[in-house]
């Protein structure tokens, strides 16, 4: 099977996990919220409760992802949807609301960028750059799609219709997805000639980068999820009229999009380093301009930091493949982000307390966040091998 073709499955099938999971409470948790006599932001603490999850199973899900192959992890994640999904459709209280959204957090674990990046680095080792950029690129359209789908789904069916109809979409359209990805045996064979046994000063290298990458990611992730909660507030706190917020906010996705394509034309041939750099750095200079002059260039924060959080992504999966290689690829990965996973699930609650002392000026914090992460960046000692950008 052609890597193209692998691109579209596994980027079709990225677009549905994200928008039955991520992407349902934006839509769903008003009305999940009136009918089971809770808060709304009961609902969000529930999905926060998935998404700390995420980052205590990464590890394990990459470790069976190296051992067993992608196309079986995904595919058990389809189920695990669809258990999770059935559970939050039944739900009559807080109870089961808060086992539900855990299952999920299973789910999740199991079925969404990392766990996809980990089966492209299985398939193709260093050469699944370009693979992990296509995904994205398909996938992140999931909003574009899943929040219309889900409000049509509401509007006709109720929350609960709309849960149950997105666990049909997993059995009768992400699941034969999966199923068509290569097996396990089609993975890129082992190197013939097993590697040396790694020296105590290599292992301490290792241990560094890969904390520096973790750091790197963790403050990339706290930025992005402190902002996709707070980013309309922040915006009219700088001065800009509440419509002039959304229309600003509106542009997240097609930079996100936009910036994407950039790394897989323009950039696909540098070594994800320099594509780490700029995405860390975009967002400070955004918010450094809008802050000095203010609402009228709210557009072009959002642009950059948007930018910024597409290569963002991107990055999570390619620098960690180019420094350290495919071997062992999915525990490592799941190691590295998982500090970014945690403050991600914080990120909003956290961040809401730095809006309500400092208003915009918030956004001194999240700009100092990442050029730390970007000073980190000049920190890591990429070795010869890894110099050359895999293709």
């Amino acid at each position: 099977m052609s890597k193209s073709w692998v691109v579209v499955l596994l980027g079709t099938s990225q677009t549905l996990a994200w928008a039955s999971s991520y992407y349902i409470p934006a839509i769903l948790a008003g009305a999940m919220a009136r009918d089971l006599g809770i808060e709304a932001s009961t609902v969000f603490v529930a999905f926060s409760c998935a998404m700390l999850l995420t980052a205590f199973l990464g590890p394990r899900v990459g470790r069976a992802i190296d051992q067993y192959g992608g196309r079986v992890v995904l595919l058990a994640s389809n189920l695990v949807f669809m258990l999770g999904l059935a559970m939050l459709a039944m739900a009559q209280g807080p109870v089961v609301l808060f086992a539900a959204w855990l299952v999920l957090g299973l789910a999740m674990a199991m079925g969404l960028y990392d766990a996809g990046f980990a089966t492209l680095a299985g398939l193709y080792g260093k050469d699944a750059r370009s693979a992990i950029t296509g995904i994205t690129l398909i996938a992140g359209f999931a909003s574009t799609i899943g929040w219309p789908l889900s409000g049509l789904m509401l509007a006709e069916f109720g929350w609960r219709g709309a849960c149950w109809g997105w666990a049909l979409v997993h059995l009768a359209l992400a699941m034969p997805i999966n199923l068509l990805l290569p097996r396990p045996t089609q993975r890129a064979a082992p190197a013939a000639k097993p590697a040396a046994p790694p020296t105590a000063e290599a292992k301490r290298e290792t241990r560094r980068t890969a904390i520096l990458m973790a750091f790197v990611f963790a403050s990339g992730g706290f930025a992005a999820a402190a902002l996709a909660a707070h980013l309309p507030a922040l915006l009219v706190a700088a001065g800009a009229t509440p419509a002039a917020a959304i229309a600003a906010g509106a542009l997240m996705g097609p930079a996100q999009v936009a910036a994407r394509v950039l790394e897989f034309t323009v950039l696909r041939r540098a070594h994800p380093l320099l594509s780490a750099k700029i995405a860390q750095v975009t967002h400070p200079i955004g918010a450094g301009i809008l802050l000095v002059f203010g609402a009228p260039f709210a557009p072009l924060f959002v642009l950059l930091h948007g930018a910024g959080n597409g290569i963002n992504t991107i990055v999570r999966g390619t620098l960690p493949l180019a420094v350290f290689g495919a071997a062992g690829y999915g525990a490592r990965q799941g190691l590295i982000v998982a500090p970014a996973r945690f403050l991600g699930a914080v990120a909003p609650a956290l961040f809401g307390f730095v809006v309500a002392g400092f208003g915009a000026h918030a956004l001194w914090f999240t700009a100092g966040l990442s050029l730390a992460a970007f000073a980190a960046l000049f920190m890591l000692r990429v070795a010869p091998e890894s110099a050359e950008a895999p293709r």
